[in-house]
């Protein structure tokens, strides 16, 4: 799986590898994207909640993100239950994707700059 993130705010979403198609919705900078088609310039992607886009391939960024899809996951110093947790982000919260080395985990950063460890089964995006 190819995971990117939008790369600017207001980036729009349409339903057709066309700026002339429908448009479906405008997507907000570093939301988590799966890539599913390149067609010349144009990516058809998909987010979090499974819904099909197409966007321009120069509004995508190889920088990932994450996105939180329970309503609260527990941010861990270290990649195990019942470590000392460092904070907590609210369901479809987005956290930079350090890397997935540790089974079952991420190492993530929130914006504020805090980083630790989430369960790969709390986040979208990995």
């Amino acid at each position: 799986m190819d995971f990117y993130s939008i790369a600017e705010n207001a980036t729009v979403m349409y339903d057709a590898p066309s700026v002339k198609s429908g448009k479906l919705y405008i997507a907000g900078a570093n939301l988590p994207i799966e890539a599913i088609v390149n067609v010349e310039g144009w990516v058809k992607v998909r987010d979090s909640s499974g819904s099909l886009a197409w966007v321009e391939k120069k509004a995508l960024s190889k920088q990932r993100f994450v996105i939180v899809t329970v309503p609260v996951a527990n941010i861990y110093h270290k990649a195990e239950e019942g470590a000392e947790m460092v904070y907590q982000a609210q369901e479809n919260v987005v956290l930079e994707w350090l890397d997935s080395n540790t089974p079952g985990w991420v190492r993530v950063r929130h914006q504020d700059g805090q980083s630790g460890f989430v369960r790969a089964d709390q986040v979208w995006g990995s």
